[in-house]
């Protein structure tokens, strides 16, 4: 992945969030959970993981386990993609790669350019859903990816890197 990343930035306070597309669409995680973007590896699968599980990779010396964000999130990917990657996310102790169909770029975004999490037939999305980030001429869902996969699978994942 040699692509540049662009960066929007102002002076206010931001956090800054790496966004990227599943499907047609944009979500963003916040920066300080990236370690790293790479290309997709080679993964070994493993048996009896959920459809979303992709398998584990060895990323110097590191066994991470590697899921498919688009199956989780039931969104289609996007046709032929050359510019599919792994997000390699790290949380307290935890470290994961989520594949994605594009890594767009760094966004900086100041508090009041977020609205609150919608709700969905009495869902709560406030556990997953940070927030809507509202560009110019886009929407950016912001996310944490750790509490969209929950603590079963999350328990699954750290037994895989084990």
């Amino acid at each position: 992945m040699n692509k540049e990343l662009n960066t929007d930035t102002n002076t206010s306070s931001e956090e800054r969030y790496l966004e990227f597309s599943l499907g047609n669409e944009n979500y963003a995680v916040p920066l300080l959970d990236v370690k790293e973007v790479i290309a997709v590896p080679d993964t070994t699968p493993i048996p009896h993981a959920p459809s979303h599980f992709v398998g584990i990779m060895n990323l110097r010396g590191q066994v991470i386990s590697i899921v498919d964000l688009r199956k989780k999130m039931k969104i289609s990917p996007k046709e032929q993609s050359e510019e599919v990657a792994v997000v390699i996310l790290e949380v307290q102790e935890i470290t994961l790669g989520v594949i994605v169909d594009q890594v767009n770029r760094v966004l900086g975004i100041r508090e009041d350019q977020i609205s609150e999490a919608p709700q969905i037939e009495g869902k709560n999305n406030h556990d997953y859903m940070l927030g809507i980030y509202r560009g110019e001429n886009t929407m950016t869902v912001l996310m944490n990816v750790f509490k969209i996969l929950g603590i079963e699978e999350l328990n699954f994942v750290e037994k895989q890197a084990a």
